[in-house]
């Protein structure tokens, strides 16, 4: 796939999913508070990814990168080269045909996370995530994992249909330990006896294409993957991001090779009840020195 296009694609529609957070989250302040405290008047981390990459990339306005972005502007993608001259050189290179679907977005305190997929790159529609880090009101860092749309899964879900929605925000923190617990006693540690104490047993929506729902489906592909030489490892998860019903990890480990796992977990009742993921190889060569993680 075209090492500059798969990156393009995810920016077109993120103010869109921004917007689609911001839907529900209370972000109103009364008009007496935004006088008294101009700081009020900010944009959240959410919105200032909404807001840099609809300019640079969907109105292609290169000059909005300085005003958006980081003088330390930090890249982890192998799709465009460290700070922002490689960040230049990426958004004026971008074809006028790119498509991107946003799925969802969730945020928690510096970090914006978005899912999404990307057309018109190559014979493949691409799906995946981007991860920002904001500080100091501009944009500083960024992850991305990307893999081809599957057109027939084992479950019959597509790569990134299901619920959208951010609820249960006064749950954030209990979830967030929920999922932070499963990945380091069950992915990590392999401790998988302790399966149904974080997974419900009465509902696993399934989005990776190979499983099927339930947690009995996840079994039998978890022992294909294993007969296929690609056991589910994961040695450390570097990312865990919260916000409400959904809960992002990104983490490493070997899934045949050396491999960066994109998980997004949706908890409900104290329970994981659905999954999406993207899982891909760590390149063997980047256009930069800052690592994938």
């Amino acid at each position: 796939m075209p090492r500059t296009t798969n990156r393009a694609a995810v920016i077109g529609g993120i103010a869109i999913a921004a917007f689609v957070l911001a839907g529900c989250t209370n972000t109103t302040t009364p008009d007496s508070e935004t006088e008294e405290n101009p700081m009020a008047n900010e944009l959240t981390p959410a919105e200032i990814v909404s807001t840099a990459t609809t300019a640079v990339f969907g109105e292609r306005d290169l000059s909005a990168i300085d005003e958006y972005f980081g003088p330390t502007y930090t890249q982890h993608s192998t799709l465009a080269a460290d700070g922002l001259e490689g960040l230049r050189t990426l958004a004026g290179s971008l074809p006028d045909n790119f498509r991107y679907e946003p799925a969802r977005l969730l945020a928690e305190g510096e970090l914006v996370v978005t899912q999404g997929t990307y057309y018109g790159f190559g014979p493949d529609a691409l799906t995946g995530y981007d991860v920002w880090r904001v500080e100091d009101g501009k944009i500083v860092e960024h992850w991305d994992s990307l893999t081809p749309v599957v057109g027939e899964t084992a479950s019959g879900r597509s790569q990134t249909d299901g619920p959208t929605e951010v609820t249960d925000l006064d749950k954030t923190a209990e979830n967030k330990q929920l999922v932070t617990d499963f990945a380091e006693q069950v992915l990590v540690g392999g401790d998988y006896s302790l399966l149904t104490d974080y997974i419900s047993t009465e509902q696993y929506d399934q989005h990776n294409p190979e499983a099927a729902d339930g947690l009995a489906a996840f079994g039998a592909a978890v022992e294909q993957w294993a007969a296929e030489g690609k056991t589910l490892d994961y040695k450390k998860v570097h990312q865990v991001i919260a916000q409400g019903n959904f809960v992002f990890t990104r983490a490493e480990g070997n899934f045949g090779v050396p491999s960066i796992y994109n998980d997004l977990w949706r908890v409900q009742d104290g329970k994981i009840v659905e999954h999406w993921d993207v899982v891909i190889p760590v390149p063997t060569e980047r256009p930069h020195t800052n690592g994938v993680f």
